[in-house]
């Protein structure tokens, strides 16, 4: 059966919603026996990659992949080249109207501008999540998460690294981290996703990915179908986080939701997010 074909046939086992999706997985758009295969996996949100996993030789040939399984019942966003590159411009041609089209992640970013002409480009409908790789990027990361399309930004960190010279420590990576947790806020976006963990550690992966949380990311790129497990349980509610909560709203609504002191309002939007979070990732309270 071919990858088009099978497209037809796969149902994912539940839809969370791209603005609290928290595992991204990356899945190289010239390996079309992957396709499927991701697409009926845990991960939240699934990126054809036509970019950096594809040789300029064969780009091309990724796009048509990725366009023939979308149009034959797939849904997936698309990782494109970027902004500054020859291929950006036959990225969104192709790309354009491409039913199952969920959304675009747009390489390199750089600037507000760079967002703004790839939303427009498609239809001025489908949404962008801006990928920072530089310190550019980094810099300009309050006027990209403004920028008309800017759905949610994303690390790109092993580019970053390359960029700066800096280390992979939590420390060296906590400005960038900082930097796009703040815009994302200023911006009025969801939580930015974080960078991929390269390696099958599942340990060092789960460290990471709690260091994702520490930061206040909400999402994470990952490499591989079995690196999406770690990162939704590291990033969704724990149960002991939602029996808090739960215990928190009866207390309130028994109580006729008055505000009793200063701390009642940040406790009450914590246990409010927990709260839907929970709803949506079918997480228990703890007993």
């Amino acid at each position: 059966m071919t990858s088009s074909i099978a497209a037809e046939s796969v149902r994912p086992t539940r839809n969370i919603p791209a603005d609290i999706a928290r595992s991204w997985l990356l899945v190289n758009a010239m390996k079309t026996e992957l396709f499927d295969e991701s697409a009926g996996s845990r991960a939240d949100a699934i990126i054809l990659d036509i970019e950096d996993a594809v040789d300029p030789s064969q780009k091309d040939m990724a796009r048509e992949n990725v366009v023939n399984w979308l149009t034959a019942g797939g849904k997936a966003w698309v990782r494109i080249n970027d902004a500054t590159s020859k291929f950006w411009a036959d990225d969104l041609a192709g790309l354009r109207g491409t039913p199952g089209l969920l959304g675009v992640m747009l390489a390199k970013t750089e600037s507000a501008d760079q967002v703004t002409e790839s939303y427009h480009r498609m239809d001025g409908k489908t949404p962008v999540v801006a990928l920072v790789e530089s310190a550019l990027g980094i810099e300009e990361a309050n006027h990209i998460a403004r920028a008309q399309g800017a759905f949610r930004l994303a690390f790109g960190s092993g580019d970053f690294r390359r960029d700066t010279g800096m280390a992979a420590t939590p420390e060296a990576m906590a400005y960038p981290r900082a930097k796009l947790v703040v815009a994302s806020r200023v911006g009025n976006l969801p939580g930015p996703i974080d960078g991929p963990t390269v390696g099958t550690n599942h340990p060092i992966l789960r460290e990471q990915t709690g260091i994702t949380v520490t930061m206040g990311m909400t999402g994470k790129l990952c490499l591989a179908i079995d690196q999406t497990t770690v990162i939704n349980e590291v990033i969704s509610p724990t149960p002991s986080d939602v029996a808090w909560a739960t215990d928190f709203m009866s207390d309130f609504e028994a109580n006729g939701r008055v505000i009793r002191d200063g701390s009642d309002l940040p406790r009450l939007g914590r246990a409010e997010k927990i709260m839907k979070l929970a709803v949506a990732f079918g997480v228990q309270p703890s007993l």
